[in-house]
């Protein structure tokens, strides 16, 4: 009895990811038998599992502790990201249903890989040891490879899926020399282990060469300099809701290992990798800003901004606290809030084949739609830092924490380099509310050139995500009180 006890008490802790494999699954065992003209209900099928994953959750909450022998942690750090990532995945496949029937693309298998990705990204969030961390991430990777290259005929998505996929192998083989460097000098994979055997011994050589190893794979997978050449073209290049998922849960996911394993696991050699922490931060922010003001292209342009938010989230990770901790989880919730309102804008003025994807395609949009403009502000202002939205609320705590730590130079570098940001955001706002609609603007312009660069009338899937961003933005900006605190909570159990 026991036993079966036991058995049951780790099912219980992988709830969300057994779900979610299961509904994935039956969407492709499903698709063959679903006439055409019924496809849609896959993409509410896959919107359903993965509600179920979030209501499991709480299944979860009430069975913490280590599952298979220590292969999984269940505690206030992984439900936190379970359910920043299941959140995630939920909005983006709701955002989905209408792209893919516009796209003609293939729904069931589309789907699954959403879930499948889930999935390995819950593994990375809750993984107590490196072998298991390296399951998820090649479990997320292969699923967001393949999203990379869903438009078949784009030669831009098969370009982005293939530099992503051979990036990603490279990266992916760094991450393994290092659990392969870090077992050498430990003799374990677990992250309490780890720690262990460093503070008895101290900083080897080849534990500080596995952490290097490690950092490089897990810098591409969160998108830091040096290791951000890809992700403009990727994210470019993939299907806009697959950029959506991949600038959100991906991100979010690699961040939590990446906790555990400085934080936890390399926590008695702190000094040696808060300098590599510090610097990729510098280079992050600058690199992503700088690249953003000279771009014309609005999904491009977000693709840098993500870059640049990645280094903001560095800023609270080199503080070395628990503030510092609770500050990645707070920022991280609500970027991944304001990128999935601000790409699913994208998704929908960008219409079929994402032909409209330029800034001067954003020409008067408050006048055509203006609560797609006003929800798109929204997200852009949020990005920026203005005060009442998540993203304020995210960079004053990653801020608070650094000048808490006496990194005062990195906090003053990521408030300039906020400065900086400001123009490329207001530059699409203004665009938005300040220039005329694209074929209204000359005497000889006809109807047929304004009903030309007219967007499609917002699909409901589209409005509810657009909703859930923005109200959830502006709870963070306002209210943020309760996902701080129980950031706080969730940084002490990491601890």
């Amino acid at each position: 009895m026991p036993l079966r006890a036991d058995m049951m008490a780790d099912l219980c802790r992988i709830a969300p990811e057994l779900i979610l494999c299961v509904f994935g699954i039956l969407l492709v065992a499903l698709e063959p038998f679903v006439p055409s003209s019924s496809k849609r209900a896959l993409g509410w099928l896959a919107f359903s599992g993965s509600l179920v994953a979030i209501a499991s959750l709480w299944i979860v909450a009430r069975h913490p502790g280590p599952a298979y022998g220590g292969l999984i942690q269940v505690d206030n750090f992984s439900l936190f990201f379970h359910g920043i990532i299941l959140g995630s995945v939920a909005v983006v496949i709701l955002g989905s249903i209408n792209y893919l029937c516009e796209e003609r693309l293939q729904r069931g298998e589309y789907y699954a890989l959403v879930l499948f990705a889930a999935a390995g990204m819950g593994v990375l969030a809750g993984a107590g040891e490196l072998i298991t961390s390296f399951l998820g991430l090649e479990m997320s990777s292969i699923s967001t490879y393949i999203l990379a290259a869903f438009r078949r005929d784009a030669r831009k998505s098969n370009e982005s899926a293939l530099k992503y996929f051979i990036l990603g192998s490279f990266a992916t083989a760094f991450f393994l020399y290092g659990i392969a460097m870090t077992y050498g000098a430990t003799g374990t994979t677990r992250f309490t282990g780890i720690a262990q055997a460093l503070s008895i011994s101290g900083p080897t050589l080849l534990a500080v060469l596995g952490l290097g190893m490690m950092l490089v794979g897990l810098g591409f997978k969160v998108v830091i300099a040096p290791f951000q050449i890809y992700a403009p073209d990727v994210y470019e290049g993939a299907p806009t809701p697959v950029t959506a998922l991949l600038a959100s849960a991906p991100k979010v996911a690699a961040f939590a290992l990446m906790l555990r394993i400085f934080y936890v696991a390399f926590g008695p050699v702190q000094h040696i990798w808060f300098w590599a922490i510090w610097i990729s931060a510098v280079l992050t922010m600058c690199a992503g800003n700088f690249a953003a003001l000279l771009q014309t292209n609005v999904k491009r342009m977000l693709a840098y901004s993500s870059i640049a938010h990645a280094g903001y989230i560095l800023v609270a990770f080199a503080a070395s606290t628990e503030l510092g901790i609770a500050a990645v989880l707070f920022y991280l919730a609500a970027y991944a809030l304001m990128k999935i309102g601000a790409f699913t804008v994208i998704t929908h003025v960008g219409g079929r084949g994402e032909r409209h994807l330029e800034l001067s395609d954003y020409a008067g949009l408050a006048k055509k739609q203006p609560a797609i403009a006003a929800c798109f502000t929204l997200f852009l202002l949020s990005l920026l830092g203005l005060p009442a939205t998540g993203g304020f609320m995210g960079k004053f705590y990653a801020f608070q924490a650094g000048l808490d730590s006496r990194i005062i130079w990195l906090v003053v570098i990521a408030a300039l380099n906020s400065i900086v940001g400001a123009y490329y955001y207001l530059r699409v706002i203004l665009t938005m509310y300040f220039r005329e609609p694209a074929g209204e603007s000359g005497p000889d312009a006809g109807l047929g050139s304004e009903i030309e660069w007219m967007p499609q009338p917002v699909a409901a899937s589209i409005w509810v995500v657009l909703i859930i961003a923005a109200l959830g933005t502006l709870y963070l900006g306002i209210f943020p009180s309760r996902v701080m605190e129980f950031a706080l909570r969730s940084a002490a159990s990491l601890r």
